[in-house]
């Protein structure tokens, strides 16, 4: 008998859950960015080496903290793991907006004080060396809880998309829940300078840290595994796992067997290859991510609290937003030319890879104005997260489901490395280039330092591809 029964779309209602846990994951992770220039600095003394060592030392809180969120996610499994982990990273944003009390306590005894007793406090204090060394030891602890939390929102959410997706939509529906990270971004500048103007900084970190908890409301009620969800019907059951390798019915789940360990991934040149794609390219968005509203206030003298500050990043990751098509592209090379999802995704990686040479007219052009560097790094980052959510497929088309956050976690380890030296070598060389006034290819000063950084950031995908291909030059099913 056939069964004519109309699928269900349950899938689509995770993968909005999904989409947007990421856009508060970002959101939480730009408040930084967006009000240390014109709102932090000035109250601790803090120059662009001091921010630089923060954002450094959250990218491998979050790279260590990444291996062993994703073994977490597998061990406690995709609900439980993602609700600790959301719980986490948004008591960690919170954390933030105590630190100038805290730092108040430490430097001039206040400790009972509001945030605006503490900026004065503060304000009487003649040691501004001290002030620094403080006030960036608070915010590492708050940037180190923000980390652990953090690192949790891949692995638990590229389970969720192998839990709910066959592989063929698995890059689409990861692209949509990843674009978050541009909605995130998008929704930042024109909220969180507007919070910090109007009621401190403190609190930029507080209502938008607030909105984790709101999120874990929902997915409580609303996550349940696939074959256990009452929302999803036979034939949407069927369409899941249409090309599930490793079980013959939704009720053989792979939980039933043993996990897979670190050291048994790294056996495989497929896990390597994911980890140096990551290592290569993830730093690149961080950086754009972190230095952006910096850059456009040191070379332009645009501030992020200025309506064209808040308009220009605004565009900036509007443009990102083009990278949904990005998880559509593997799929029509897989659909209409007939090649396997690794082939496809492969195709598609390396034409994003191209993209990002862009960035390298970014400076010379940008005196004719400063929209050329914000338009041409916007279709940098749009490349970024087409690269991004295929280069996570890429985990499910070779490794069973169980093993899929453990992998995500190594790789996630490896982008974190990768995003602590670029943060760290940038906070360096901006500084550096300004005091020495360096020169090179033509710019002088913090601009030279920016071009350096640009020109990394350009080629580094080609370099990420060629040795991802060069590891794994066709798809190899990993079963064990």
């Amino acid at each position: 008998m056939i069964n004519t029964e109309k699928k269900s779309n349950y899938r689509w209602v995770i993968c909005s859950l999904l989409f947007f846990a990421t856009t508060i994951n970002y959101l939480d992770r730009q408040v930084l960015s967006l009000t240390w220039k014109d709102f932090i600095s000035p109250e601790f003394h803090w120059t662009n080496t001091d921010y630089g060592n923060i954002t450094a030392l959250f990218s491998i809180f979050y790279a260590i903290s990444m291996l062993f969120a994703g073994r977490f996610v597998d061990w406690m499994d995709t609900k439980k793991g993602f609700l600790w982990a959301i719980g986490i990273w948004s008591i960690g944003a919170i954390l933030h907006a105590f630190c100038g009390i805290a730092t108040s306590g430490i430097v001039a005894g206040e400790w009972f004080v509001g945030f605006e007793g503490a900026k004065e406090a503060i304000s009487h204090v003649n040691n501004a060396g001290l002030i620094i060394s403080v006030s960036v030891n608070l915010f590492i602890f708050a940037r180190f809880v923000l980390a652990v939390g953090e690192a949790g929102n891949f692995p638990a959410a590229i389970k969720a998309t192998a839990e709910y997706f066959p592989k063929k939509d698995r890059a689409l529906s990861t692209s949509i829940f990843n674009s978050g990270a541009t909605i995130g971004a998008l929704a930042a500048p024109l909220t969180i300078p507007v919070i910090a103007a109007h009621w401190g900084w403190e609190m930029s970190f507080i209502i938008i840290g607030a909105l984790g908890f709101v999120w874990m409301g929902f997915w409580i009620f609303l996550y349940k595994k696939p074959h256990e969800n009452p929302k999803v019907n036979a034939a949407e059951l069927a369409y899941i796992n249409q090309d599930d390798h490793e079980q013959q019915s939704a009720h053989t789940v792979d939980m039933k067997l043993p996990r897979t360990t670190i050291s048994e991934c790294l056996k495989y040149k497929q896990t390597w290859a994911f980890a140096f794609g990551k290592f290569m390219t993830d730093g690149v968005w961080w950086f754009f991510l972190f230095w952006m509203p910096a850059y456009l206030s040191a070379v332009y003298d645009i501030k992020s609290s200025d309506t064209e500050g808040q308009l220009a990043i605004f565009v900036l990751y509007a443009i990102t937003m083009l990278s949904i098509y990005g998880g559509w592209l593997p799929t029509y090379f897989v659909e209409k030319k007939g090649m396997n999802a690794y082939e496809g995704r492969m195709k598609a990686m390396l034409l994003f890879a191209f993209v990002p040479l862009v960035v390298l007219f970014a400076q010379p052009l940008g005196h004719l104005s400063y929209w050329i560097p914000v338009i041409l790094i916007g279709f940098a980052g749009a490349a970024h997260q087409s690269w991004s959510a295929n280069i996570f497929s890429t985990i499910g088309d070779s490794f069973p489901k169980r093993s899929i956050a453990t992998v995500t976690g190594i790789g996630g380890l490896a982008g974190g490395i990768g995003a602590f030296i670029i943060n760290k070598t940038s906070g360096w060389l901006f500084d550096y280039a300004k005091e020495t006034q360096m020169t090179f290819m033509g710019f002088k000063g913090e601009e030279a330092g920016y071009f350096i950084i640009f020109s990394f950031c350009a080629i580094a995908y080609l370099i990420a591809w060629v040795t991802m291909k060069t590891l794994v030059p066709k798809l190899i099913l990993i079963k064990n």
